[in-house]
């Protein structure tokens, strides 16, 4: 299992480390506030959703596949189940 690290960098930015064994990577992620609202308002923080985004990005492919900048509002286009299994209602 993953260990899943995100670190708020201010203005919807967020540092994500990935830690499996001695293996890590880092992403940097934007989540505008209009995706925040729609996709995450079930969510206790943006934090909180941007880990639940990596969780379900890792259940579909290795954390090495993941892009290493993006914005929350590309996953969809690879992932078309996205949306609909994020949301928390």
């Amino acid at each position: 299992m993953a260990d899943i690290t995100v670190r708020p960098l201010g203005e919807g930015r967020f540092r994500v480390t990935v830690t499996e064994g001695a293996a890590k990577t880092e992403h940097e992620v934007t989540v505008r506030a209009e995706e925040l609202e729609r996709l995450g308002g079930g969510y206790g923080s943006a934090d909180e959703f941007v880990r639940a985004c990596f969780a379900f990005l890792l259940e579909r492919e290795p954390k090495e596949q993941i892009l290493r900048t993006f914005d929350v509002s590309v996953i969809g286009r690879y992932f078309p189940e996205f949306e609909e299994r994020i949301r928390r209602g």
